[in-house]
């Protein structure tokens, strides 16, 4: 098969995908849609090839669509919580996740700044930070609700962050 016929293949699949895709969730085909999403990168050994749908694949395994076609793979799921901001400067540039579900227990997949890794999430809570008044706290109390004590929430100073109640 010539790099042209290749080229135009895979833009067929990908086509088909996203057609099955819009047909799932706007309900045009009767296929059941598993839970999970497809993963971004294909690590696994798909455990079927050439499959149309879901209901094509075995078990909890998803029909998405890569490179190589649309492969039978286990599902992607995001985990609750929030990747944490970003420190100053990047981390390695190398992909070590690529899914929440790469990674153990709690941990989501997130960006280092140059690359993804498994990083523990911060809890976002109920409410919102009221507006800074006019103290001057110029310092880092916190980072993120989950280093507050109960219903407060790390919210911004007028130079920092502190835990407060939320509005």
């Amino acid at each position: 098969m010539k790099v042209g016929e290749t080229y135009f293949l895979l833009v067929i699949l990908c086509a088909l995908g996203t057609w099955l895709d819009l047909a799932a969730a706007t309900g045009l085909n009767s296929t059941v849609v598993k839970p999970g999403h497809c993963p971004r990168k294909l690590q696994v050994a798909p455990s079927k090839r050439a499959c149309v749908c879901d209901e094509d694949c075995p078990g909890d395994d998803k029909c998405c669509v890569f490179a190589c076609g649309a492969v039978c793979v286990p599902p992607a799921f995001t985990k609750p919580g929030v990747c944490p901001r970003r420190q100053r400067g990047a981390g390695m540039c190398a992909e070590f996740c690529s899914d929440d579900s790469d990674c153990p227990k709690d941990e989501k997949c997130c960006s280092n700044g140059c690359g993804h890794e498994c990083t523990a999430p911060y809890t976002v809570k109920p409410g919102r930070c009221a507006r800074p008044k006019g103290t001057h706290m110029c310092a880092e109390f916190c980072y993120h609700d989950g280093e507050c004590p109960e219903e407060q929430k790390c919210c911004r100073t007028t130079c920092g962050h502190a835990c407060s109640e939320p509005c």
